[in-house]
């Protein structure tokens, strides 16, 4: 049984420990050959999350590989706090992008879940680096392959993600011709509409509705796909964790039971 749990929890840890060198790899990659505020926002998170399994990895394969007690228990330490981590923010994640969720959660005055995404990415100067990263990404000049329609009901029809839909074209609300894809003409007599957007809106490929309220509101419904996304990722992370914990607690014992018996018998088997 000893082999066994040691061996399993060896493995484990053993890919964890690829993965993490791979994410320090791909973040000095972003960090020495990028430019772009985008990749330099990845940089970060890439190194911290490679640095954190490399080393809890690294801990578990030393109490696996030689039943170190202390390093076993070291692991199994720092793999509970990681599962408790995981489960908070999992439910953390759920509350800001669930509206009914969201909406009972904040009446425990604790802080307003429905807003937090918007107040924490598009709010104030919080939107400067993130309409910077737009731009870097290019993310409206597949846009330009759309080619002329003069039925600009049609464009409108087109599968648009919620970003290229807030930022790469101005509301349908105010009125402006279409000439292309990102392109268009204001109405000789005004948009007749009280919408701020109208007014934003500029044919300047770096500019375009970058900073419309219709393009923050695009960036929030992205971020909340995203993270119900990653809410389901770290679900099942949290569940792959707690049985590799259950594996170490296993590998623990047994590795306990085994320095006991050498403690008092003074005979140890390296079979």
């Amino acid at each position: 049984m000893t082999r066994a749990s040691n061996i399993v929890l060896g493995v484990f840890n053993a890919i964890i420990l690829i993965l993490g060198l791979v994410a320090i790899a791909m973040g000095l990659y972003f960090f020495l050959g990028s430019n772009s505020q985008c990749e330099k926002g990845i940089q970060n998170e890439m190194l911290i999350i490679g640095a954190a399994l490399f080393i809890v990895a690294l801990i578990g394969l030393i109490g696996s590989c030689f039943g170190i007690n202390f390093f076993l228990i070291l692991y199994l330490v720092v793999m509970f706090l990681l599962i408790l981590g995981l489960i908070c923010f999992t439910i953390f994640t759920i509350f800001v992008t669930n509206e009914a969720a969201g909406r009972a959660a904040s009446r425990t005055k604790i802080m307003n879940f429905n807003t937090w995404i918007r107040d924490r990415f598009v709010n104030g100067k919080n939107w400067n680096p993130i309409r910077t990263c737009l731009i870097d990404a290019n993310v409206c000049k597949s846009l330009g392959n759309v080619g002329v329609d003069p039925n600009v009901s049609n464009f409108y029809k087109k599968h648009l993600s919620p970003i290229q839909s807030g930022c790469c074209k101005p509301p349908i609300e105010c009125g402006f011709e279409h000439e292309n894809a990102t392109f268009w003409v204001k109405p000789k007599e005004g948009s007749g509409v009280r919408n701020s957007d109208c007014r934003t809106w500029s044919n300047e490929q770096k500019s375009l509705c970058y900073n419309c309220e219709s393009c923050k509101s695009g960036v929030v419904d992205n971020v909340r796909n995203k993270w119900k996304i990653m809410a389901i990722a770290n679900a099942i992370f949290t569940v792959i964790l707690i049985l590799l914990y259950s594996v170490g607690c296993c590998a623990r014992k047994t590795s306990s039971s085994s320095a006991s018996y050498t403690k008092y018998t003074g005979y140890r088997s390296y079979a």
